[in-house]
């Protein structure tokens, strides 16, 4: 399945993501907010490194997770890309939308750690 452009629109508007993955009886977890970007028609996520703890592991673990944004809410599949062949439009993505923070910041997201730990987000087919 692929986003709508509606979807794409409203995650490439967002400041942030919200993302969280569910318990053992299907209850869902906190929601933790996350940046974003989209990039070549997907959506991307990262951390500042690679780790088997918090919402990182739980999601990579998983291949699952439930997202939501102003007016979007669904069920995403989740790739473990790492630091894949789209890693320059991913990190383009990232130094355009959150640039303003500071070339510090930004370089984090940039690094060879947060491009290693860089997951693609594919909605789920059937309803949300």
């Amino acid at each position: 399945m692929t986003w709508s452009d509606d979807q794409l629109e409203r995650i490439g508007a967002a400041e942030e993501l919200e993302i969280s993955t569910r318990r053992a009886d299907g209850t869902l977890r906190g929601w933790v907010p996350i940046w974003v970007v989209r990039a070549g028609g997907q959506v991307y996520v990262r951390t500042w490194q690679r780790r088997d703890t918090g919402w990182f592991g739980r999601v990579v673990r998983s291949r699952q997770a439930r997202v939501r944004v102003a007016g979007v809410e669904l069920d995403v599949t989740v790739h473990d890309v790492g630091a894949d062949a789209a890693r320059a439009a991913v990190d383009a993505a990232y130094r355009t939308k959150y640039g303003r923070y500071g070339a510090a910041t930004v370089a984090r997201m940039v690094s060879g750690d947060a491009a290693a730990a860089t997951l693609r987000l594919e909605p789920e087919a059937g309803p949300a």
